[in-house]
């Protein structure tokens, strides 16, 4: 019997009583005010922004400092408990789901902006710090964060750093990992780590590009060093219409093609236009195929050349019609159709699935027309949001989350849509990370040595498997019966191996 079993063997009342007894020593280390251990306190953890997963954690723990989760893993290690750490909660492949149950470690209230320092570029956060509340701390230094996810008014640095999240504006300015020059993380046994630092460059090993994009499977987080840039000094943004998406992804490659590099290039298409106007009222043509949003940014002298270059392979390439935002407010409303379109999909579907993952630029028509293929197939609609410019695919697959017969679709389409990507030349992801969404799929990409590596890699930080369990990495156990998956050799009921500290006995 694994551990799991064991958990799940025990009595209610049993069970209750482990839980209320790892809460009280937690309790001992943050304080009776940071723990969670109610049934009503931990079902607002059960799930995150993948909602056709759930996992209650057995206590929810929120602590303040590096000390405090250094300590907790400590405890946890003694007892063989596994931690998740969570930060918002909006990611969109349950990385943050407690899937072991154990300790749900939260960084909410490590929500502190240690320094900002303008000379020299650079910020030192707690991994709680909201991305949208960064840029305007340094704002009156004249600078900002770059990355920037569409969850950016809630999700938090430390998140952003788990998927390594893009953004819009990443087609410019890069993804997370070029934005983070150092941290501070705590290993599974409590011991504290600091990699990287303020310098432009660090000597030793790139233990920031490993720990980037790890989804918390190797540390958690404490701290983190983040560069800052310098806020243009003009922004131009433009939204065209055009009778299809083939049409639009032309122009995206045209633009690239013509050495013009926008901050930003976003697509919408027709699905998803009928769903956001009415939410923002902006005049979009609920006819049109698809709408391409565009922002430059950069030195004045050169936004009147580039504006009309834009102009000019817009209308080349049939577009209704272009408009250019007159002012900030116009803006933000150009950048509401794009960033609202996800909470748009409720006005035409009781329930949507939110993907992630990535095709070469030129290849997007192929895999729209792929994807819309698939929801035909499978009696699905389909909205499609999509940063156009490094080709990464949001598809948002509708769906009826009361008819279970519904939601096996979906769960089929997702699938298939990622099959299509890898075989376009594509990934599986983005910026949304694997987390246990994609796990299963990894074999599309990687092949059986790649996987054993990056379990070697796993292990090298987490012996005992027990950070965020059951995330990244193909299960040993059960994988075969989930996606046709086949176990690595030396996998034993776990990661490769790794958790089998946690079959010695429950943990709550």
């Amino acid at each position: 019997m694994d551990a799991t079993d064991s958990r799940q063997s025990l009595r209610p009342e049993d069970a209750r009583r482990a839980r209320l007894e790892l809460a009280a020593a937690c309790a001992e280390i943050v304080g009776a005010d940071g723990v969670l251990v109610s049934d009503e306190e931990r079902l607002a953890y059960d799930v995150d922004g993948f909602t056709l997963e759930k996992h209650p954690p057995d206590v929810v723990v929120l602590p303040r400092s590096t000390a405090d989760v250094s300590a907790l893993l400590v405890l946890a290690r003694a007892r063989k408990i596994p931690v998740t750490a969570r930060g918002a909660g909006t990611g969109l492949a349950g990385g943050a789901l407690p899937a072991d149950g154990g300790i749900l470690l939260s960084t909410a209230r490590m929500d502190r902006i240690l320094a900002l320092d303008g000379p020299d570029r650079f910020a030192i956060v707690q991994p709680g710090v909201v991305n949208l509340h960064l840029s305007q701390a340094a704002a009156p230094l004249g600078l900002f964060y770059a990355p920037d996810p569409s969850s950016q008014m809630a999700s938090t640095l430390g998140g952003n750093a788990a998927t390594n999240a893009g953004g819009p504006h990443c087609l410019k300015y890069g993804m997370t990992h070029q934005h983070v020059m150092g941290l501070t993380f705590v290993l599974e046994d409590g011991t504290v780590v600091t990699a990287g630092g303020t310098a432009a460059d660090a000597p030793g090993l790139d233990l920031v590009g490993a720990m980037v994009g790890s989804e918390g499977t190797f540390a958690v987080v404490t701290e983190l060093v983040v560069r800052l840039i310098p806020r243009p000094e003009t922004v131009r943004t433009f939204l065209a219409t055009f009778d299809t998406v083939e049409a639009a992804a032309e122009v995206v490659s045209a633009i690239i093609a013509q050495g013009i590099v926008p901050a930003a290039l976003e697509m919408m298409d027709h699905l998803t236009i009928v769903a956001v106007e009415p939410y923002v009222h902006l005049g979009l043509p609920l006819d049109a195929g698809a709408a391409l949003l565009v922002e430059l940014d950069g030195p004045a002298s050169v936004m009147d050349r580039r504006a009309r270059e834009i102009h000019a392979l817009c209308g080349q390439h049939g577009a209704h019609a272009i408009r250019e935002a007159k002012d900030e407010t116009e803006r933000a409303l150009l950048w509401k159709a794009r960033k609202g379109a996800f909470g748009a999909m409720g006005r035409i579907a009781n329930g949507f699935y939110v993907m992630d993952g990535v095709v070469p630029r030129t290849r997007l028509p192929e895999a729209l027309k792929a994807i819309a293929q698939i929801g035909r197939d499978l009696g699905l609609r389909i909205a499609n949001v999509f940063h156009a410019g490094d080709g990464n695919l949001h598809p948002n697959v509708l769906y009826d989350v009361d008819d279970p017969e519904s939601v096996a679709r979906a769960l089929e389409a997702s699938e298939r849509i990622l099959a299509a990507c890898v075989a376009l030349g594509g990934s599986l992801s983005g910026e949304h990370g694997i987390g246990s969404e994609k796990r299963d799929l990894m074999h599309l990409l990687f092949s059986e040595g790649d996987l054993a590596q990056f379990a070697a890699l796993r292990r090298a930080f987490d012996p005992a498997g027990r950070l965020n369990p059951k995330k990244v990495l193909p299960l040993g156990k059960g994988c075969g019966e989930a996606r046709g998956l086949h176990a690595l050799p030396g996998m034993r009921g776990g990661m490769a191996g790794a958790a089998q500290d946690l079959g010695e006995g429950p943990w709550i």
